[in-house]
């Protein structure tokens, strides 16, 4: 069963965690720079 979480902000976008070194990067717009994001995982994973 899935969390259900309600989050009040300004944009909503669609994307995919990249690789990156020894973590993940999740690329947002540059106008983004400075804001404050929160970022919710909607899948499971893969185990590559």
């Amino acid at each position: 069963m899935e969390d259900r979480f309600e989050i009040n902000g300004h944009e909503v976008i669609t994307g995919e965690v990249k690789p990156t070194g020894n973590g993940a990067h999740v690329l947002v717009p540059k106008d983004w720079r400075g804001a404050d994001v929160k970022i919710v995982r909607t899948s499971q994973p893969n185990e590559d």
